[in-house]
Order: C-alpha cells, then structure tokens, then sequence
C-alpha cells in the first residue's frame, strides 16, 4: 500500500509539516507525538528514514488557492505571481473562487482538502474574521495542511501570514498629504476586511496626530450597490455637494481612478485643487490621466516570500509565522508633494 503524506497526517491526526518535522529529525515535535507517528508509519510496513520519498510516503506536489473573486485585479494579479512561482518549485495548484459568503468558503476549503493537497493558500485578508467562529474553519484547515495567508494576519500553529504592513503604509501616505497643507481629506474605502481595517486605523491615526478637526465627517464607506466606475463617481459627486474637501485617499486604486474621474468630469484641476492617492499601486495607476499616485503593497515580493516559506515548511524546516513588508508611495501626477 502507497500511503502519501497526508494519509499519515489524517492518521496521526497532526499536520503535515508535523509528519516532515518528524521524518526530519526535528527536536521541537514532542516525543509522543513522534511515537504515534512512527506507530503508524510502522503498522503500514515502512521502515523510519530521514528522507519522506524514501519511507514511500509521496507528496501529491499539489496546492490548494482560494481566493474570493478572480477578477479582482488585485486577487488576480496575486494567484498569477503564485502559481507561477509554485511551479518553479515543482508543484501545481488547484484554484477555486469563494464568494465572500462564510459558508461557501469552507465549502470550497473542504473540498480543496478532499483533494489531498500539500498546502492551502488563503488569497486575500476577506478569510480572516474578527469572531473565533469566523475563523475557526482556519484553525481546522491547519490540523491537516500548513496554511497561508495572503494580506492578512492570523495567529495559530501551522499557519503563516505574508502581508504588507497596510496600517503604517497608509499612515505615511496620509502624513505625506497633510504635509503638503491638505488638512480636509475624504478617505474612501469599500470594505472592512482585516485589511481595510488596517488602512482605516493608519488614516485615522495620521489625521489625529496632526489634531485635524471633524475628520470623521470625511471617512465614507461607498456603498456595495456602486459596482460600477460611474456608481461610484456619482457617489463622490452627490456627496461633494454637502462637503469640502482638497484631498481624496482611497483604500484601493478603483476608487482612486473614480476620484480621478470625479475631478475630470466636473473640472477640478489635479493636483492644483485636489490631490488623489489610490491603494495597490496596480495597473490602473497608468490606465487615468493624471497617472494615479499609489500605495505599492509589495504584492510580488510577498508572493514569493509566501511560496519560499511554504516549500520551507513543507521540508521540514522552521520557518516565520509571520512576516511583514513595508509598503510604498509611488508618487505620479495626482499629487504635488
């Protein structure tokens, strides 16, 4: 009988990186937990090794992507740079696209692990909850794969957070535009995920700082039913028409080209009677005139930082629960400073 990697860990009811640690000698899996491994490698006729390939035991060389909506540009670019360097490791990758829905996310997450993958990459901070409920499906996932986490954080054995440092990324941005004598900034965001979280923490932070009154009033949510550029530029106008503002920060480069749109469509000079910032720093920058200034978030390099930590965990070796880049203003025509 061929048994594969996972079989052992749903036998031994540990994780995958478990049975490596194991396999590999490591001193940190305690004893009884490498007895009741070695139990079961051993009632299957396999002969203890320090290689898994030579014990029988094979990888399905197999990961497992989620994500919650592939046209996202920024959840699309993500799995690209992701599956291209999963493969320069020598493994493919299952993909499925969630929804935002809980349930159907551990649905999905079910039936990517009824596939026998070697690990699961959670795409994007939307899998990560603020209730224990919420991400208790997480925590289940980790007993039988390593998982990792795009974008957000999450603190559990067997799971691996790779993020940009969002909060402090968007607090220096925003420093950057009061600097410049913009005090009155409407900040635009379109979802509260541990991400859109952090982004809203760094305004916040930035513009109590500089003691910038009645700052609340400029801090909008658009709504969910403005899904489309236009939706989302009317939104902006019908809003100006109560409010003051030289300043518009937008949590994703989506609502920044709207803002863009915005001036443009009712002759406001940029960056001469406003300044815009955008989030992501993605293609969209370069597709409005005036190119957008962005928050670079990194996404390649975590990418990559994400797969070299899995393939490490994967052998066996230690590797940080979690790690965290600084993000980047990308300064282009929509800013004077």
């Amino acid at each position: 009988m061929s048994l594969t990697i996972y079989d052992i860990s749903q036998k031994a009811g540990v994780s995958i990186a478990t049975i490596s640690r194991v396999l590999n000698g490591s001193p940190k899996v305690k004893e009884s937990t490498k007895k009741k491994v070695m139990d079961i490698i051993e009632e299957y006729g396999y002969t203890p090794n320090s290689s898994a390939r030579a014990m029988g035991l094979k990888s399905m060389k197999t990961i497992g992507i989620l994500c919650a909506d592939s046209s996202d540009i920024f959840l699309a670019k993500a799995v690209y740079y992701l599956e291209q360097n999963l493969q320069s490791n020598g493994y493919e990758s299952l993909l499925c696209c969630t929804g935002y829905n809980l349930d159907a996310k551990k649905n999905y997450v079910d039936l990517i692990l009824s596939k026998k993958v070697d690990g699961l990459i959670l795409v994007g901070s939307n899998f990560i909850g603020t209730t224990e409920d919420e991400n208790q499906y997480v925590i289940d996932s980790s007993e039988k794969v390593p998982v990792m986490i795009l974008n957000a954080s999450f603190r559990h054995d067997n799971v691996y957070s790779i993020l940009c440092d969002d909060m402090n990324s968007m607090y220096r941005a925003t420093t950057s535009m009061l600097g410049s004598g913009i005090e009155d900034i409407l900040y635009l965001y379109n979802s509260l995920s541990y991400s859109g979280r952090k982004k809203l923490d760094g305004f916040r932070m930035a513009m109590q700082g500089h003691h910038s009154p009645n700052y609340e009033e400029l801090i909008c949510q658009v709504p969910e039913e403005c899904s489309s550029m236009n939706a989302i530029v009317a939104y902006i106008e019908d809003f100006a028409r109560s409010h003051t503002f030289h300043g518009i920060i937008a949590s994703d480069d989506i609502l920044g080209v709207a803002a863009v749109k915005y001036a443009t469509s009712n002759n406001i000079s940029i960056p001469d009677e406003l300044s815009v910032i955008g989030y992501n720093n993605s293609i969209l920058t370069e597709c409005c005139t005036p190119t957008l200034t962005s928050i670079d978030n990194q996404l390649e390099i975590q990418t990559r930082s994400l797969v070299k930590t899995l393939i490490g965990v994967l052998n066996g070796r230690e590797m940080p629960q979690k790690t965290v880049f600084s993000g980047a203003l990308i300064k282009r025509n929509t800013t004077k400073f």
